[in-house]
């Protein structure tokens, strides 16, 4: 049986999903996120792998919660319609404003503290989408949604890992 077979999806599941999709992040961009930080530990990991592992992940509604909340502060901002000073914070991701970095803990916890060391290390260097997300240049606001992209990959890395003790 797959993860979807017999899986209704809530409104809070299809929307997280809908956005993320809406924002450019497809469940590759995520899955190669996750190979890249479990490739080392586990060198026959697959793709396939990967997207159940973050299909999992994304069934959580803390992580659904934090997907629609982080998205709907970048839409707002990219559209002008916050309050000052939160505008320009948002907009320009001023960097002593973790708000959004907390947000992502959010999703990190569910999996426990491996996370945090897998979270740190891609927003560190920030491969894949995550550098597209990051890229000022175009004209888009994802400041909580590169959090939320890398706290999900984290997340399914941190599931894939203690799947792997669980096996050993």
């Amino acid at each position: 049986m797959t993860i979807n077979d017999k899986h209704v999806m809530s409104m809070s599941e299809k929307t997280a999903r809908r956005w993320l999709a809406e924002r450019g992040v497809t469940m590759e961009h995520i899955a190669e996120l996750v190979l890249f930080l479990q490739k080392k530990y586990h060198p026959n990991l697959t793709v396939e792998e990967c997207k159940e592992n973050i299909e999992r992940v994304l069934k959580k509604r803390e992580v659904q919660n934090a997907i629609i909340t982080g998205i709907q502060l970048d839409i707002l901002a990219e559209k002008g319609l916050l309050e000052e000073p939160l505008q320009s914070i948002i907009s320009t991701d001023e960097s002593l404003y973790g708000v959004d970095e907390t947000l992502a803990l959010g999703i990190i916890n569910v999996y426990g503290s491996i996370g945090f060391t897998n979270y740190g290390y891609i927003d560190k260097e920030k491969p894949g989408i995550l550098q597209y997300l990051n890229d000022k240049s175009h004209g888009k606001v994802h400041t909580f949604l590169d959090d939320i992209v890398g706290a999900i990959a984290a997340a399914a890395s941190s599931r894939l890992a203690h799947r792997a003790a669980q096996t050993e």
